[in-house]
């Protein structure tokens, strides 16, 4: 499966190396999409009574009229409604002049219940809310409550931003073309689009080439998974120390400290004070426990104890001898050592957000940081107030910001790189909405780079994993749940099976 992403621009400049490099021109390209919908909606709508196709005056609108011809030979019922001519001389004026159904106007169309909507009238390329005179369409086709087929996405939905600022109506089916776009795997794009379907038109894939945006797919970095060799040892598989907060909130170290082990880390300490050593003890057997008291204390076990990532922040509290101990461990770690900052880290540094970001840009240390959008809010205000910003976007600002891998949490997380790599995970479960979850995912990040795999294959990965876990275990889940299920997954990546 291509993991490539291209945002509506970059596609808008693959199309037009793909007709410079050929075999096929414009309408060429335009007849293969249309080709590809008209199959893709004979094989599942073979015995509808009718499809009403809606054509903009676009390229969107163009694979409209093509579909329409398709249907039409095929034998079906086909409805045609326009919004607008085409411009003259346009592979979409081409389109509506070979097209043998006549169109009527878009504002005359009634859904029948017995219909199959094709909505063609904007595509990926729209940069502007539609006008709200669509929402009546919209809303009539939603009552009539008839399949709707999106050509390339929903009309009205940000193909960049997954954003719909005016009427979008809700596709049961989105077929595009080449590569997904942003706003397929951006919510409430993801949600809007339903089923997706990348259909192949022609383009030739040496004009696509890499992307700095991805899907995050195992393709990317299953063989960067770090499997121990036969003569390997605790040590040597990765030390994790995981910081516990006081005895009443203990459990979100523990969560951590379990999902770092189940991912591969051959020790795991929980650094903890002492007020909590009896509660932490008692509720541990394979994860070790540790007395801390002071900043040296912490900076004395992970030299002498070689350890190599730490997670801060989960049920941690003390705000200010977090912010302490997160600076020390930058300023004094030396490499490769990783620190994932989660939860209470974000309120600790609420106020002096820069103090990390400066200590993380001069630090031969690694710091990811694992924020949902409130906590990304606390450390990047002026970036998640900003509305003309994508989810990729300002997960990318923030990560050159901190000089910090960056996991931007929710349904479509984005994980990005300082160095301009960024990703959208596909796969996230509504199972992994429960406390805790949070937790297991910054141990899951911790786990795997102190193996030594670099903090953003570790964060992609991690966050896949994290939700394929969760997929797996289903209805039910809560967050003691999921570092049981890591090793399943794990165990098929290796293998090289397929796990979805």
């Amino acid at each position: 499966m291509p993991h490539e992403i291209l945002t509506p621009d970059e596609m808008g400049a693959v199309d037009r190396a793909a007709i410079e490099a050929g075999p096929f021109d414009g309408y060429g390209l335009m007849r293969n999409a249309g080709a590809a919908i008209a199959a893709e909606l004979l094989r599942r709508y073979a015995g509808a009574a009718r499809f009403d196709v809606l054509a903009g005056p676009g390229n969107n609108g163009g694979d409209g009229y093509v579909v329409a011809h398709l249907l039409a030979e095929a034998g079906c019922v086909v409805g045609l409604w326009a919004q607008g001519a085409p411009r003259a001389g346009s592979d979409a004026a081409k389109a509506a002049a070979d097209c043998p159904v006549e169109a009527k106007p878009l504002g005359d169309y009634r859904p029948d219940s017995e219909s199959v909507v094709v909505d063609a009238l904007y595509g990926a390329g729209l940069a502007r809310p539609l006008d709200p005179a669509f929402g009546s369409v919209f809303r009539a086709i939603e009552e009539a409550g008839v399949p709707v087929v999106a050509v390339d996405l929903p009309s009205g939905l940000s193909g960049l931003t997954g954003r719909a600022d005016g009427p979008c109506p809700r596709a049961g089916l989105t077929i595009t073309f080449a590569r997904k776009k942003p706003g397929h795997l951006l919510e409430p794009g993801r949600s809007l689009c339903g089923e997706l379907v990348v259909a192949d038109i022609g383009i030739p894939e040496r004009v696509i080439g890499s992307r700095a945006l991805n899907e995050n797919l195992p393709a990317m970095w299953a063989v960067a998974l770090p499997a121990p060799s036969t003569d390997t040892h605790k040590y040597a598989r990765g030390h994790v120390a995981v910081f516990s907060g006081p005895p009443t909130a203990t459990g979100a170290a523990r969560l951590s400290a379990l999902a770092a082990g189940r991912a591969g880390a051959g020790a795991v300490t929980v650094l903890s004070p002492p007020s909590a050593l009896q509660v932490n003890s008692a509720h541990l057997t394979s994860v070790m426990v540790r007395r801390v008291e002071s900043v040296s204390d912490v900076a004395d076990f992970v030299s002498e104890r070689k350890v190599r990532a730490a997670v801060l922040g989960p049920g941690f509290g003390d705000f200010d001898r977090l912010r302490e101990t997160a600076l020390a461990l930058l300023d004094t770690a030396a490499a490769p050592f990783t620190l994932v900052l989660d939860a209470d880290a974000f309120s600790a540094f609420k106020d002096a957000p820069a103090s990390l970001f400066i200590s993380a840009g001069a630090s031969k240390a690694r710091l990811v940081l694992t924020p949902h959008e409130g906590e990304f809010a606390r450390l990047f205000s002026d970036i998640a107030r900003d509305g003309t910003l994508s989810k990729v976007e300002k997960a990318r600002k923030a990560a050159v910001r901190a000089h910090a891998v960056v996991v931007l949490k929710g349904p479509d997380t984005v994980v990005a790189d300082p160095d301009g790599r960024a990703v959208i995970n596909s796969n996230g479960s509504p199972w992994l909405a429960t406390a805790g979850s949070g937790d297991v995912l910054a141990g899951i990040v911790a786990g795997l780079a102190s193996q030594q795999m670099n903090p953003f294959d570790a964060a992609c990965a991690a966050v896949w994993i994290h939700a394929e876990a969760g997929r797996r275990f289903g209805p039910g889940l809560i967050a003691e749940d999921l570092p049981g299920m890591v090793p399943g997954v794990l165990k098929e990546l290796f293998a090289g099976a397929a796990v979805r």
